[in-house]
C-alpha cells in the first residue's frame, strides 16, 4: 500500500466522534492506523473507507479499554506483529450528566475507570516503547479533564528530553455525540458555542506537530478559558450553570 508518511497512529475511541475524525485526518496525511474501541462493527466499516479511499494500512483491535489487562494484551498483541506506535490519540472517555448521589455508583465508577485509570494504563505501555525510540509525536488528550490536563502537562515536560512530544487537546462542547451519550440537556448556549469536530482535530494535529503543551480550538473556547481565570469561581460556576441547565 502507498503511503506518504508509514508510521503508526493509534486512536482509542475510533468509532465515532473526535476519534473517527482523527482516524480520518490522519488517514489523509498517508499514515498507517491502528483503530481501538468496542464497536466492531463502526470499527470495521471506518477501517474499510479508510483503505479504500487513502490506501493505507488500517489493522482494527476490538477493546475494552476500561480493563486494565485488555490495555495491556493490546500493547503486547501489536508489539508480536512489528507495530510501533508513534503517536497516541489518547481519546476514549464518557461521560454522565446529573446529580452525583442520585447516579448509580457503579456507572460514576466505570466512567472514572474509562476517563482516568484506563487512559493511564494507555499513557504508561506505549509511553515506554516512544522513550526508547525516541519518537517525536506522542499524545493529544482529547478531553477537558483536570486530571488528564495536568497528566498531559507534566508528560509534556518529563518527556520532552527524551524528543516525545506531549499535547493536550482541550476541545470544549462539541458536536461529536458525546453529550447524548452522557445524557446531556442541550441548551441553546451550549448548542451556539458547540464546534464541529473537524477543525477541533486539526487543531490539534497542528499543535501536537509543532510541539505545543496543550491547545485550546475556537475563539469561543479561548473567551471561556479567560473568562474562568479572570473571574472568581463563584462567579464562573453560576455562569456555566445557567449555560448547561438553561
Amino acid at each position: 500500500m502507498t503511503t506518504t508518511d508509514n508510521s503508526w497512529v493509534l486512536i482509542t475511541g475510533a468509532s465515532s466522534g473526535f476519534g473517527e475524525e482523527f482516524a480520518r485526518q490522519y488517514a489523509e496525511q498517508g499514515h498507517s492506523l491502528v483503530l481501538v474501541a468496542r464497536r466492531l462493527d463502526r470499527l470495521q466499516a471506518l477501517a474499510e473507507a479508510l483503505r479504500r479511499q487513502y490506501r493505507i494500512d488500517v489493522v482494527v483491535e476490538q477493546v475494552d479499554l476500561s480493563d486494565v489487562a485488555a490495555v495491556i494484551q493490546l500493547h503486547r498483541r501489536l508489539r508480536e506483529q512489528g507495530i510501533a506506535i508513534d503517536i497516541l490519540i489518547n481519546n476514549a472517555g464518557h461521560g454522565l450528566q446529573g446529580p452525583f448521589v442520585d447516579s448509580q455508583l457503579d456507572a460514576a465508577l466505570a466512567m472514572v475507570q474509562l476517563d482516568v485509570a484506563s487512559l493511564t494504563a494507555v499513557t504508561h505501555v506505549f509511553a515506554q516503547d516512544m522513550r526508547t525510540r525516541g519518537v517525536q509525536n506522542f499524545a493529544v488528550y482529547a478531553a477537558a479533564k483536570a486530571y488528564v490536563l495536568r497528566l498531559g502537562e507534566a508528560f509534556h515536560r518529563e518527556l520532552k528530553r527524551d524528543g516525545v512530544t506531549v499535547t493536550a487537546l482541550c476541545p470544549g462542547m462539541s458536536d461529536t455525540g458525546f453529550a447524548t451519550a452522557a445524557q446531556q440537556k442541550i441548551t441553546p448556549a451550549l448548542k451556539l458555542l458547540m464546534m464541529q469536530p473537524a477543525p477541533v482535530v486539526r487543531a490539534g494535529i497542528r499543535a501536537l506537530q509543532a510541539g505545543r503543551i496543550s491547545v485550546v480550538p475556537g475563539w469561543a473556547n479561548k473567551v471561556s478559558v479567560i473568562f474562568m481565570w479572570a473571574t472568581p469561581r463563584w462567579l464562573h460556576q453560576a455562569f456555566l450553570s445557567r449555560v448547561m441547565n438553561g
